[in-house]
């Protein structure tokens, strides 16, 4: 027998804005303070060789012309910040960018390899514009990040309404994902399956819904 709740107390409400960025604001601040002094370097570096060939003139303007679109790279990744609204994916950098993962016309999962460390990540299409990519996964070596509990099943809940894109498909390997989460087997999870078993040679593959549903019918229920 339950007991009954007291009066005036409701229960906690989700959050209607999800997180779907596992960054630690203390690691985007070093990775941007990182960024910033290697665009400084290699402005300088250029610079000073152009300037020594070409005069002073000719340094400054080498050394503007590769520091400002790396700094523009740098400051962009350090202002990005992704979060899910209902089921729309929010974007913002220096504007704002929402996808909605019900009418998304076309859903990927791609994988990056990038010194070693694999990521695995739904690439989401709207008509116009580029496709958001959403960090599911980060592995390297034994250890890793994964998005939070909570992040994968709204994603799960809103992708599985997609129906020309394949979006059950996905959302069902989500779910195979919490469940393996849930049972604390971290080798039988299918992310971290998917990012193991993948061709090394490759920096980036990218795996349609026929692939990722040929995957998911081999994963245990």
């Amino acid at each position: 027998m339950t007991e009954p709740e007291p009066e005036g107390v409701t229960p906690a409400r989700e959050p209607d804005r999800i997180a779907l960025s596992g960054d630690d604001p203390a690691a985007r601040r070093k990775r941007t303070i990182s960024g910033l002094i290697a665009v400084v370097l290699l402005a300088a570096a250029f610079g000073g060789l152009a300037g020594l060939l070409g005069g002073q003139v000719a340094g400054l303007v080498v050394a503007a012309v590769v520091a400002v679109p790396l700094l523009v790279l740098v400051l962009s990744t350090a202002r990005r910040r992704l979060w899910l609204e209902g089921t729309e994916v929010v974007v913002r950098t220096w504007g704002t960018r929402r996808v909605d993962l019900v009418t998304a016309s076309r859903v990927d999962l791609l994988l990056t390899d990038v010194r070693g460390a694999r990521t695995v990540s739904l690439l989401v299409g709207a008509e116009r514009g580029p496709a958001v990519k959403i960090d599911l996964a980060v592995y390297a070596g034994t250890g890793g990040r994964e998005l939070g509990i909570l992040a994968l099943r709204r994603l799960a809940d809103a992708v599985v309404n997609n129906l020309n894109s394949g979006g059950v498909v996905f959302s069902e390997l989500l779910v195979a994902q919490l469940r393996a989460e849930a049972r604390g087997d971290a080798a039988a999870r299918p992310l971290y399956r998917l990012a193991s078993a993948a061709p090394s040679a490759k920096l980036a593959q990218r795996f349609s819904m026929e692939a990722v549903s040929r995957f998911v019918a081999t994963l245990d229920g």
